[in-house]
């Protein structure tokens, strides 16, 4: 499934950038992220819990940034094992643009999970990953502009 949007945030394209690859911004903006460590300039390995409907996982991977351009681009990319929840993987492009004194990040978010967790249904697995996905871009836009 993929999600798409956007979020304006009030700083310049360089300070998102160096956010963006920031561990410990990036810890604090994801939903029930319990560690974020940066192994490498291009990995990191993170845990992280999640409740979906009646199912909850506690995800443990990596992360990867890969397609790097910037101050402009890159694609990350994660994969955590949940036990006997499953797993989950996915990733996100996110494209940074000027506009003005504002930076505008678009990101088309993929997510696929299975084993038990995707027994749940396509529908709460998709609302649940939409609402994961804003929740993060909300919460990453609020550290970075500081509203």
């Amino acid at each position: 499934m993929d999600l798409t949007g956007e979020e304006r945030i009030a700083a310049s394209r360089d300070t998102v950038w160096k956010a963006l690859n920031d561990p410990e911004i990036l810890r604090a903006c994801i939903p029930g992220c319990e560690s974020l460590e940066k192994i490498s300039d291009t990995e990191l390995e993170a845990t992280v819990g999640v409740k979906m409907g009646p199912v909850k996982a506690r995800f443990s991977g990596k992360v990867e940034l890969t397609n790097l351009n910037p101050p402009s681009s890159y694609t990350i990319s994660g994969e955590g094992k949940g036990g006997v929840a499953g797993f989950a993987k996915g990733g996100a492009d996110v494209t940074l643009t000027d506009e003005g004194a504002e930076t505008v990040l678009a990101y088309v978010v993929n997510a696929d999970v299975g084993g038990k967790i995707a027994q749940l249904g396509s529908r709460l697995i998709a609302s649940t990953s939409k609402k994961l996905a804003t929740q993060f871009f909300e919460n990453f836009n609020a550290a970075v502009s500081g509203t």
